[in-house]
């Protein structure tokens, strides 16, 4: 199953940062609470019992998907997208019977990708769906490198957004996104 080695790393080195440059005490105590996250979660990872009808152990463990994450950074960003504020559910008789649905955090999605890439943290996906619009003349502006960011930038989407690449993916996964079909009291 793919792993990014600095996962949960991100917090836990800023906080090390800070106390170096403030010249305060560094909390053996928060420390290890991060130690110990990263130990619950290769313990949750050799659970069978965590792995049936998780989604983020298919996606992780998948070949074919994380390839996909690690070639192409817009596909990414997608899939990060797609996992926000969205339910999930196995496309199978039992969990659909039971209504058993699989979610996750903005965080822990942009983890789940860092993962897949076996590179990086959450942060580095985390609210990559919201974007400033910069003005026309802002992108007159713009080198090279800036415009080809920009242009790159324009493929991702919103956080809760799902498109039809990722939606197909996923359904070959075998996992449906749930369309909550609630009338919004208009």
């Amino acid at each position: 199953m793919n792993k990014s080695p600095e996962r949960n790393t991100f917090q836990r080195d800023n906080y090390i940062k800070r106390c170096e440059e403030d010249g305060k005490e560094i909390s053996q105590a928060y420390l290890d609470m991060w130690d110990n996250f990263r130990k619950q979660d290769e313990l949750n990872e050799q659970d069978l019992a965590w792995c049936e009808n998780n989604m983020e152990y298919d996606l992780r463990s998948t070949v074919w998907i994380c390839d996909k994450v690690k070639s192409d950074e817009v596909y990414a960003q997608n899939l990060y997208a797609a996992m926000c504020n969205n339910d999930f559910q196995r496309n199978d008789m039992m969990p659909i019977l039971k209504d058993q649905r699989w979610s996750c955090s903005w965080r822990s999605a942009g983890g789940i990708i860092a993962d897949m890439r076996e590179e990086g943290d959450y942060i580095d996906w985390y609210c990559s769906g919201i974007r400033n619009n910069p003005s026309e003349e802002e992108i007159a502006a713009f080198t090279d490198e800036q415009m080809a960011f920009y242009k790159k930038l324009q493929a991702y989407v919103g956080e809760s957004f799902v498109t039809d690449e990722i939606r197909n993916d996923l359904k070959q996964l075998g996992w449906i996104v749930i369309e909550d079909n609630e009338d919004d009291g208009l």
